[in-house]
């Protein structure tokens, strides 16, 4: 192959190799990696052949077949040591660079002895000091084959020697060292130091190809050891979407499955099995498959534990898995591994650390994540009858207990009656106490327990109550209302209204049973209320809520049923004025009512009426009432509230202080709102809406990366039917922008896309305009000129059907500098630089816009001037003749100019827009040779911000690039 040829050749296998080196780790990279050795082999060219060794090399090493990486770099060696001159110096560099990575890929296999391992050191530490390097890599390398093996002594002798050793070119980047730093603390215990230690890296000061991936999945335990719950949750969802599509990270993937298996997250551990079945089985690096199987046998010990040994889970391929069975697989074959590494290692180290992991306790019951999971509930174990001992209570005291409990109107009193119930069977009970049990049985089952109400009444009846008795006729009449049977629970309660109230009048009753039965008469007749259009019902309701407070007001003393009668008496007369449309009465009687319940001591009874009270204070637009409402719904609800009531509530809560601006405190109400929601099996209706929540205050908050795995999991589960086209177009809206943040620009554009598809079709195209704006900027920023030009002609097509004259410009001028970096698309860039020129100063000529429109427009205009004179200057190329380059900057010239008489039209609010063109008028006369114009430009610029002082970051930038304008002149004039 003739010189001219090979260049070209090796030229093109380098491109090849940088194209190669983007794709996505595994072995289809690998093997084109083999590819093009095979190419570099037969150029006759010795560097190719070295960086093709070299490429190969690196994607073994970030991959899961790293055990392929010796031989290459064996061959590099060999090749160094026979001719070092075909090396040139990124080469010797990378090839010293990697006698680190060999150390680490003899730790990772068991098949090669120690001693070679020991020999390698001290080869690697002879070719380093050869080379010049400091020993901060070799001590390094030391200390991961002593903390390996468990030899503690020299871990920390080497690791101490590391740290003292000065940095090279030899030394891993300042985010690696932190994390085997801070890694080596957390296994020594020092949880705290560890965290010290990664913070620069969690912060983002430090990052490299594999940081923070492997920093965030290892401090996810450390963090849940410290009870630090919020940062290992959101490190988890940061750090987890960086692994997932790196298959070299399996360690690093399995930290993320245990820290859902120790916080009771199970169900998500397995979603993330499931994502990666070939990790069961790659043996490509034995150690990471040792940790993975570990945790995967800690995960499924826990599910056995939970009951679900039987259930189907994702495992080696082959087979179907249960639980159990994984359990006991995954733990023989870590437990092999582990026997592997410490035959070799002569030590019982690895096993010992496998067995802890294995070990390792839930360390926090439920730690919401936000994202869509299915809570693993246990299967029920029926518990072994317990033989009765001396220290259970007895029937009599366990019938005290319930009658406390249910004269105290306590949430549990209905269960204390079961209990009673269950100790009374084969025991002959009085009349009294087979009423009360009875009476709750019914409660207990709502509209089907007419029949035990019946039969309570009878009890009660013939244990000499009247009173209670037609009471408890009158709540087998409120049940049937509930199950529908309106028109007849009315006949009945109204013949056991009068019966009572005689009783009352001849004294053979007390207050307490009568006002059952009158409560029992109003909500029939609120419940005819709802079900009926006539007013003369409403009228009746109220008197009849009246008449209970007319019985009980100023009665209750300490009775607390009397006080929750009044106080549900004000609630009924709330829901009623409601109704009449007198909200604010409506409010200050629900007000009331919740007070009541509080005072007297049962709080719980006023969570629905203060949830009722903070829909009607932010339909009245009192946003501060409110928040009061419902932050007081959830303390007095406590523990006794339902979990659909508590999603509902945080939901609400969230929306209201989002809306105040406390987007911290918002999110953290809607990772309530989503965690209760699934528990409440209701997941994919409140919880993916609580999740499109979510994900909107992370990204007001900036924690893109958390944000999009939040939206990505509410996706799935939002649609147009169930919660609105509008949910789901801005949760792609918001996912679009998160992911623009983390610069996955081709996915952005995706969302946007599929946001604005749907968009379309709204009668306001405002959002489909903006939608396709963004769409296009993120099509142009993942490099797809063509796509982003069509998305930028659809969204000025639309802004123009809008009227939006900014929109139509902005687009413009974006489809310009698309066009000018394309081959020959110099013209096409300045004629739409131009359209949008013409679009800016046409709007202006309406004298229609007001004077605000006007003077936005004036700056829009003078923007595009100074947007085409750079466009220009830069369009100018190095092969042009020099006549056309002097035409072309004097055009830029012109256009800068233009823009600096605009901006000056619009005074001070446009200095800092104004100073920065004039600079760039003054560097295009640079380049047009005018010394004394382009120094004018910089002392006008000076003189703008004589005024200004230290704080203003603008007037320092500007002021300090006017100096090295006018530095660069007065150099020419000398």
């Amino acid at each position: 192959m003739s010189g001219v040829d090979g260049s070209a050749a090796f030229d093109a296998l380098r491109r090849a190799m940088a194209e190669n080196a983007e794709q996505p780790e595994g072995p289809a990279r690998n093997a084109r990696a083999e590819q093009l050795l095979a190419e570099a082999e037969k150029l006759n060219i010795p560097l190719a052949v070295i960086e093709a060794l070299g490429h190969q090399l690196k994607v073994y090493n970030y991959s899961s077949e790293k055990a392929k990486m010796f031989v290459p770099f064996a061959r590099l060696l060999r090749m160094w040591d026979e001719r070092p001159e075909d090396f040139d110096e990124y080469e010797t560099h990378a090839l010293h660079w990697v006698f680190k990575w060999m150390t680490a890929g003899m730790l990772d296999q068991p098949h090669i002895p120690l001693a070679a391992m020991e020999k390698w050191l001290g080869e690697m530490e002879h070719r380093y000091r050869l080379a010049g390097h400091s020993e901060r890599a070799v001590r390094s390398a030391e200390y991961s084959v002593a903390a390996h093996v468990g030899d503690l002594e020299r871990a920390e002798r080497a690791y101490a020697a590391w740290l003292a050793a000065d940095r090279d070119s030899m030394a891993d980047c300042h985010a690696c060292e932190l994390h085997e730093q801070g890694w080596w603390q957390s296994q020594r215990g020092q949880d705290e130091e560890a965290l010290e230690l990664w913070a620069p890296v969690l912060e983002g000061e430090f990052t490299c190809a594999h940081e923070p991936h492997a920093v965030l999945a290892s401090s996810l335990v450390p963090l849940l050891r410290l009870g630090r719950l919020d940062e290992a949750r959101a490190n988890h969802l940061r750090g987890f979407r960086l692994v997932r599509s790196m298959e070299s990270m399996r360690g690093a993937y399995a930290d993320h499955v245990e820290f859902c298996a120790l916080s009771g997250n199970e169900a998500r551990a397995l979603e993330l099995l499931a994502e990666r079945p070939a990790y069961f089985t790659d043996d490509g690096q034995p150690r990471s498959r040792l940790d993975f199987t570990a945790v995967v046998a800690l995960l499924m010990d826990r599910l056995t534990e939970l009951g679900l040994g039987d259930r189907p889970v994702p495992g080696p391929a082959g087979r179907s898995w249960t639980a159990s069975g994984l359990a006991v697989h995954a733990r023989e074959e870590a437990l092999a591994l582990a026997a592997r590494f410490d035959e070799r290692n002569g030590t019982a180290h690895v096993g010992e650390r496998a067995r802890a992991r294995m070990a390792q306790r839930p360390l926090a019951e439920r730690l919401p994540l936000g994202v869509r999971a299915v809570r693993t509930v246990a299967v029920p174990v029926p518990a072994p009858p317990v033989p009765a001992t001396a220290q259970e209570p007895g029937l009599p005291a366990l019938v005290a207990e319930a009658r406390r409990l249910s004269d105290t109107l306590r949430p549990n009193a209905v269960e204390a009656w079961a209990a009673v119930a269950r100790a009374a069977e084969g025991v002959e009970l009085d009349p009294r106490d087979r009423a009360e049990i009875a009476d709750h049985r019914a409660m207990d089952l709502g509209p089907e327990g007419v029949e035990l109400f019946e039969q309570a009444a009878e009890l009660y009846a013939e244990a000499g109550d009247p009173g209670e008795a037609l009471a408890a006729h009158a709540r087998a009449a409120y049940v049937r209302a509930l199950a529908g049977e309106v028109d007849e629970a009315l006949t009945a309660v109204a013949g056991l209204y009068d019966e009572v109230l005689a009783l009352y009048s001849d004294g053979g009753t007390g207050v307490l049973q009568t006002a059952s039965v009158v409560m029992s008469r109003a909500r029939i007749l609120m419940r005819a209320v709802l079900e009926s259009e006539d007013g003369g019902v409403l009228g009746e309701a109220e008197q009849a809520v009246r008449e209970v407070l007319a019985l009980v007001d100023g009665r209750a003393g300490d009775d607390v049923r009397l006080a929750a009668r009044v106080a549900e008496a004000r609630a009924m007369l709330a829901e009623l004025a409601a109704r009449s449309g007198d909200l604010p009465a409506a409010a200050g009687l629900f007000a009331r009512a919740a007070a009541g319940f509080v005072e007297a001591g049962v709080p719980w009874f006023a969570v629905e009426y203060e949830a009722r009270l903070a829909g009607l204070r932010h339909h009245l637009g009192d946003l501060d009432g409110t928040e009061r409402a419902l932050r007081a719904a959830l303390e007095h609800g406590g523990a006794h509230l339902e979990p659909i009531g508590r999603a509902q509530l945080h939901l609400q809560l969230a929306e209201v202080v989002g809306g105040r601006g406390l987007a911290e405190e918002a999110a953290e109400h809607a990772l309530e709102a989503a965690h209760w929601a699934d528990e409440a099996g209701e997941g994919p209706t409140l919880g993916a809406l609580a999740r499109h929540q979510l994900g909107g205050f992370l990204l007001r908050l900036g924690r893109w990366a958390e944000a999009a795995e939040v939206l990505e999991s509410a996706l799935p589960d939002l649609t147009a039917e169930r919660h609105g086209e509008g949910t789901v177009v801005q949760t792609q809206w918001w996912l679009g922008d998160c992911l623009s943040e983390l610069g996955e620009h081709r996915q952005a554009a995706e969302r946007r896309l599929q946001a604005a598809e749907i968009a379309r079709h709204w009668p306001e195209q405002h959002d489909h305009a903006t939608l396709a704006h963004l769409a296009a900027e993120s099509l142009g920023a993942a490099g797809l000129a063509a796509e982003a030009d069509r998305a930028y002609a659809r969204a000025g097509g639309l802004w123009r059907e809008l009227g939006n004259v900014h929109g139509l410009v902005r687009s413009l001028r974006a489809r310009a500098w698309l066009a000018v970096r394309a081959e020959d698309g110099a013209d096409a860039a300045w004629e739409l630089m131009a359209q949008a020129v013409r679009t800016c100063e046409a709007a202006l000529g309406d004298a229609a816009a007001d004077e605000d429109a006007r003077q936005r427009l004036v700056g829009e205009l003078g923007h595009t001037h100074r947007q085409f004179g750079d466009l220009l200057a830069r369009s100018v190329t190095e092969d042009a003749e020099d006549d056309s380059i002097q035409a072309v900057l004097e055009e830029a010239l012109s256009q800068v100019v233009e823009a600096i008489v605009v901006f000056a039209s619009l005074g001070e609010d446009a200095l800092d827009a104004r100073t920065g063109a004039e600079l760039a008028a003054g560097w295009l006369a640079a380049d047009l040779s005018r010394p004394a114009e382009a120094a004018a430009r910089a002392r006008a610029v000076l003189d703008a911000y004589g005024d200004a002082d230290g704080s203003d970051g603008t007037a320092q930038a500007r002021r300090a690039e006017a100096e090295q304008l006018l530095g660069v002149m007065e150099g020419q004039d000398s």
